[in-house]
C-alpha cells in the first residue's frame, strides 16, 4: 500500500464495443462498454445512471434485458442484476464475439464458431446452457440478428460473405444464401417483414428479401471502409442509417431508393453502433472515438441535427492541471481538444469551444480537425481573474502564438497573443501573474514577452543584452512569475536559469545548471524552483537565495513531469519507466514510489491534497487517486509510505473497486417498471472501520420523531372528535391486526361449535386476541440466529407511529406478580434489551438505537425498575453504552483540538 491508492477513471464515455438499447416503461437506456467496466445511459438527456463493477478482462460483447446486464469478457460472460453480479457462465473455449438477446434466452458465439443457448430465469439455480450448435469449420460468424416474426430462427453472417438461417430450437441450419463475394460486417432487421439489410466490408448495403432470396435494393458508400453499423427507422419514414469506418453516417431513402443525407464529420473515428430510437425521429450513434452522439430529424429538408451528445478526449492527454480547488481538471489532448472535467459530477464535463469550426468546416468542405488549433503542449490558469476576463493561456505545438480562453463561458477568448512578430518562433511556455493580469510567452528562439490580458497588447519583452536580442541563446522551455510580481524566473534548454525583474524587465541573477534542462516548476509560497535535465537528475534551487538546495536521483528513464504540493512539502515526479515518486522536500529524500503498467506522461495534485490525477501514454482517460493518509486519520506519513521501494499497483478502474457508483441522475429511473425490496435497494458496501460508529442513513425527522412522539401527537390531535356516519355500510366483521392482514371474527354458531376448547386457548385469545405481529416473529428469530440486521432493517422500514404502537403493545398493564415470568411480554422486553445490547456494542445504526432506545425506557422503564431479573440486562446495557460514547467523545475531543489548531495557525 502507497500514500496514493487508486480511485477511478474520469473521461472514458464508450468504447469499441456495439451498445446494448433497452426500454423500461417511458425511459430508454443504452448500456455501453469502458473497457473492463460497463455504463448506462439514460436517452432523455444521455446522463450517467449506473456503472457497474470491474471485470478481469475487458468487455467483447454486451446485451440487456430489464434490469439484468450480460457482459462477455475472454471465455466467460457475466450476468448482473443491476451493479450486482448474480452469475458466471463459463462453457466457451474461445474468446466469446457477439451476444443476441433472444425472448427468454441468450445466444452467444465464440471465434471457433460454437453457439450456447442460456436461458436467465432462474439464473441463480440454472449455470449450464440449454443448448448448443456448432457451425461450419469454413463458416467466420461476424454478425448475427434476428429477423422479426420468425419463430426461434437467426441469421448469421460471415466474415467468408455468406449467410446462414438457424432454427435455435431443431439446432438445424435451414438455408445458406450465397453472399455478395466480401465480408459481412453487420446485419439488421427491417419494420418490413422478410426484409434485412446486410453491410459488407467493400462499402455496400444490400437490402435483401430473404422468404424469396431475392435483393430489393443495393446502396454504395462513397467513402472508403467498410459499413459498420445499420440501423432501420421506425417512426414511419422510410430511412436507413449506415455507419462506416471513415466515421461517416449516411441516410438514405428506401422508397426513392437514393442518398438522402450526409454527415460527414459525425465522428472522429470508426462508428461501431447505430439505433433510431423506437417510434421517434431520433438516431443514436457511437465510435471508437470515445463519443456518443444522438441526431434527430426536424429540419424542413429532412437533414438531421445534432441534438445531445456525451465525449472524451479520442487521444490521449498531454496536459493536465486541476482547477476550481480541485473540483474540474482542466485537460489537453492530442486530439486538439481543450476540455474541463468535473470531478464530482460528470455531466458537467464538456469541451471547450474553438468557435464555430463545424460551420465553418462545412462551408470550406474541410474536416473540423483540420481547422481545429493544434494540440497543446503547455498551458497556465488563474482563477483570481475568471470573472473579468479570458484567464487561460495555452501554447500549441508548432504554432507561433498563444491562445487565451475565457472559462467562465468556456470559449476560446479574442485576443491571439503574437511574441516577436518580426521573426516568429513557435511559443514553447508560457505563464501568468500571480494576479492574473499578464502572461508571459517564451519561445523556442529564446525570446519572452510578457502580454496585458484584458486588452492583448504587448507590454515589452525581456532581452538580456549579452545574447543579441534575445533572453536565452536557445529555446525557453519553462517561464514562471513570483507570488507578488517582482520576480520573473526563465530557463533555457542549454541549462542557464534567469531571474528578472518582472516590473523593469531586466536581469538580475543567473546560474547555469551544467546540462539541458527539459522542464521547471515553480513554487510561488515558498520559492523553490525545481527543474529537471537530461540527466534524469532532479535539483531544486532556492530562487532567493541562487542556490542549490536539493538534488533528487532515482529515476531511470526520462522524466514526463513534475508537481509540487499545494504546501510545498512534497515534490511528485513521473517518468518513462512507470514510476510515479514522492519526495519529501524538508527531509531532502524519497518517501514513497510505485509502479505502474502505462506510463505516466502528466499529473496534478489537487490543493487539497487529497486526490491526484495523472495521464498515461495511449490512455485516453484521467485516472484518479486517493491519498490515504487525508482518509485514514493517521498523522504519520511513513505507515503508508514504502521509502526507497518500489511497489507495482494497478490503473484505477472505470468504477470504483466494489461494485456500484451512481452518478448526475435519479437512480429510481432506471428501475421505472421493476420494483425491489428493500435489501437490494441498497448499494452502499457493509463495511465498518473499527473504533468507528455507522450511522443509520435514515431522513433525520424518522429518528427524531421517535423522540418527540407525544409532542407531535398533542399538536396534530384533532379539535374534534370523528363524527360516526348515520348508516354505515354493510361489512364483515374483521379483528384489528398490527400487520395488515384481514382477519375475520367467528361468528356466534362457530363459537357456539368451538365451546370444548381448552382454557389455554381461551386465556390466550382473551389476553391478545390476535395472531403474533411480524414485529415479534423477526425479534424471535433474530434473537435465535444471534443476528439482528433483518430485525433492524424492519424497524428503519416502519413509520415512528407504527413502532411506538409495537412497543406498546408489550406494555404489561396489569400488576399481577404470579407466573410473571412466563408472561410473553416479559420475555418480549428482556429479547429487546439483548437487542440493544447487541447494536451499541457493534456500534451499528447509532442515532436511530438512540432514538429507539429512549422511547423503549420511556414506555418500559417503570417495568424494568420493578423486575430483578430485567435489572441485570439494564446494568449490562449501561456499561455497553458508556464504554461506548466515552471512546466517541475522546474523538470528538481530539478533531475539536485539531479544527481549533488549524484555525489559529497562520501558514
Amino acid at each position: 500500500m502507497g500514500i496514493f491508492e487508486p480511485y477511478r477513471a474520469l473521461g472514458y464515455i464508450t468504447s469499441s464495443v456495439p451498445f446494448s438499447v433497452q426500454r423500461l416503461g417511458t425511459e430508454t437506456f443504452v448500456t455501453v462498454s469502458v473497457g473492463k467496466a460497463f455504463q448506462i445511459y439514460n436517452c432523455a438527456k444521455l446522463n450517467l445512471v449506473l456503472i457497474g463493477p470491474q471485470l478481469p478482462k475487458k468487455i467483447r460483447a454486451l446485451a440487456s434485458y430489464r434490469d439484468y446486464t450480460f457482459a462477455a469478457y475472454g471465455t466467460h460472460i457475466a450476468v448482473f442484476k443491476r451493479a450486482h453480479q448474480v452469475a458466471t457462465w463459463s462453457r466457451h473455449s474461445a474468446k466469446v464475439n457477439l451476444l443476441l438477446l433472444f425472448g427468454e434466452h441468450i445466444l452467444s458465439v465464440d471465434a471457433d464458431g460454437n453457439i450456447f443457448i442460456w436461458a436467465f430465469k432462474g439464473i441463480e439455480n440454472n449455470l449450464a446452457p440449454v443448448g448448443h450448435i456448432k457451425l461450419d469449420e469454413n463458416f467466420s460468424p461476424s454478425c448475427i440478428m434476428h429477423p422479426d416474426t420468425y419463430l426461434n430462427k437467426v441469421i448469421l453472417g460471415s466474415q467468408e460473405g455468406s449467410l446462414q438461417l438457424w432454427n435455435i430450437s431443431t439446432k438445424i441450419k435451414l438455408f445458406e444464401f450465397r453472399g455478395w463475394n466480401s465480408s459481412i460486417c453487420s446485419s439488421v432487421s427491417s419494420p418490413a417483414l422478410d426484409v434485412i439489410a446486410v453491410g459488407c466490408a467493400n462499402g455496400s448495403i444490400h437490402v435483401h428479401n430473404i422468404r424469396s432470396d431475392v435483393e430489393v435494393v443495393t446502396f454504395k458508400h462513397s467513402a472508403r471502409g467498410a459499413v459498420t453499423s445499420l440501423s432501420f427507422s421506425t417512426d414511419g419514414q422510410p430511412l436507413l442509417a449506415s455507419g462506416g469506418s471513415s466515421g461517416v453516417i449516411n441516410i438514405w431513402n428506401l422508397e426513392k431508393g437514393r442518398l438522402q443525407s450526409v454527415i460527414r464529420e459525425a465522428h472522429d473515428s470508426s462508428i461501431i453502433s447505430l439505433h433510431f430510437l423506437a417510434n421517434e425521429p431520433v438516431l443514436m450513434s457511437s465510435s471508437a472515438d470515445n463519443s456518443i452522439k444522438m441526431w434527430i430529424f426536424d429540419t424542413s429538408d429532412g437533414d438531421p441535427r445534432l441534438l445531445r451528445f456525451r465525449s472524451g478526449h479520442s487521444a490521449p492527454p498531454l496536459c493536465i492541471r486541476f482547477y476550481a480547488n480541485g473540483r474540474h481538471i482542466l485537460s489537453a489532448g492530442q486530439d486538439r481538444a481543450f476540455r474541463l472535467f468535473s470531478v464530482i459530477q460528470d455531466q458537467q464535463s464538456r469541451e471547450l469551444s474553438q468557435r464555430h469550426i463545424s460551420k465553418r468546416a462545412k462551408k470550406l468542405k474541410m474536416k473540423v480537425e483540420e481547422l481545429k488549433l493544434k494540440p497543446v503542449v503547455a498551458f497556465d490558469c488563474a482563477e483570481i481573474r475568471e470573472r473579468d476576463w479570458c484567464n487561460v493561456v495555452t501554447c500549441h505545438m508548432d504554432t507561433e502564438q498563444a491562445y487565451v480562453w475565457r472559462l467562465q463561458n468556456f470559449v476560446l477568448g479574442e485576443h491571439i497573443l503574437r511574441p516577436c512578430p518580426e521573426n516568429p518562433t513557435p511559443v514553447k511556455a508560457c505563464a501568468i501573474s500571480a494576479c492574473g493580469n499578464f502572461a508571459v510567452l517564451g519561445t523556442a528562439g529564446g525570446w519572452i514577452e510578457r502580454f496585458n490580458l484584458q486588452s492583448g497588447i504587448s507590454r515589452g519583452c525581456y532581452v538580456d543584452l549579452s545574447e543579441k536580442g534575445r533572453a536565452h541563446h536557445g529555446e525557453v522551455i519553462g517561464v514562471a512569475c513570483d507570488s507578488t510580481n517582482s520576480l520573473m524566473i526563465s530557463a533555457g534548454y542549454h541549462g542557464d536559469i534567469k531571474v528578472w525583474d518582472f516590473k523593469g524587465r531586466e536581469l538580475k541573477s543567473r546560474w547555469e545548471v551544467g546540462c539541458p534542462l527539459v522542464k521547471i516548476v515553480y513554487h510561488r509560497l515558498n520559492g523553490l524552483l525545481a527543474t529537471v535535465a537530461d540527466d534524469l537528475i532532479i535539483r531544486l534551487f532556492d530562487v532567493g537565495a541562487l542556490r542549490m538546495v536539493r538534488k533528487f536521483e532515482g529515476h531511470a528513464d526520462r522524466i514526463t513531469d513534475l508537481c509540487f504540493s499545494e504546501d510545498g512539502k512534497w515534490l511528485l515526479s513521473s517518468s518513462m519507466d512507470g514510476s510515479l515518486r514522492i519526495w519529501d522536500v524538508i527531509l531532502a529524500r524519497q518517501i514513497d514510489a510505485v509502479h505502474v503498467d502505462v506510463a505516466i506522461t502528466a499529473l496534478s495534485l489537487s490543493p487539497n491534497m487529497d486526490v491526484l490525477a495523472t495521464a498515461h501514454v495511449d490512455q485516453n482517460g484521467i485516472y484518479m487517486w486517493v491519498n490515504q493518509s487525508m482518509f485514514s486519520g493517521a498523522s504519520n506519513v511513513d505507515s503508508f509510505a514504502s521509502g526507497k521501494e518500489v511497489v507495482n499497483v494497478k490503473l484505477p478502474s472505470v468504477s470504483q473497486m466494489d461494485g456500484l457508483q451512481v452518478e448526475d441522475s435519479d437512480e429510481r429511473a432506471i428501475d421505472h417498471s421493476v420494483s425491489e425490496d428493500v435489501s437490494t435497494v441498497s448499494s452502499i458496501p457493509n463495511k465498518q472501520i473499527p473504533g468507528l460508529v455507522t450511522l443509520s442513513l435514515l431522513p433525520k425527522s424518522q429518528w427524531q420523531s421517535l423522540i418527540n412522539l407525544d409532542i407531535i401527537k398533542v399538536r396534530n390531535k384533532p379539535i374534534e372528535p370523528p363524527k360516526q356516519p348515520e348508516k354505515a355500510p354493510f361489512f364483515l366483521p374483521t379483528v384489528p391486526s398490527l400487520s395488515g392482514e384481514i382477519i375475520f371474527k367467528p361468528s356466534e354458531s362457530a363459537d357456539e361449535e368451538n365451546g370444548g376448547e381448552s382454557d389455554e386457548m381461551a386465556k390466550s385469545q382473551t389476553k391478545l386476541d390476535m395472531p403474533p405481529s411480524q414485529f415479534v416473529q423477526l425479534l424471535q428469530s433474530s434473537a435465535k440466529m444471534k443476528n439482528f440486521s433483518v430485525f433492524t432493517d424492519y424497524l428503519k422500514s416502519l413509520s415512528p407511529s407504527t413502532l411506538d404502537m409495537e412497543l406498546r403493545m408489550l406494555q404489561i398493564v396489569d400488576d399481577d406478580q404470579q407466573e410473571l415470568d412466563k408472561r410473553s411480554e416479559m420475555i418480549f422486553i428482556e429479547l429487546l434489551l439483548d437487542y440493544f445490547i447487541h447494536e451499541i456494542s457493534c456500534r451499528n445504526n447509532y442515532e436511530f438505537i438512540q432514538a429507539l432506545l429512549k422511547l423503549f425506557l420511556k414506555i418500559h422503564g417503570e417495568t424494568i425498575r420493578s423486575h430483578s431479573r430485567l435489572q441485570d440486562k439494564a446494568s449490562k446495557l449501561l456499561e455497553i453504552h458508556s464504554d461506548v460514547w466515552q471512546r466517541i467523545d475522546r474523538s470528538f475531543q481530539v478533531t475539536r483540538c485539531m479544527v481549533t489548531f488549524f484555525s489559529n495557525s497562520q501558514f
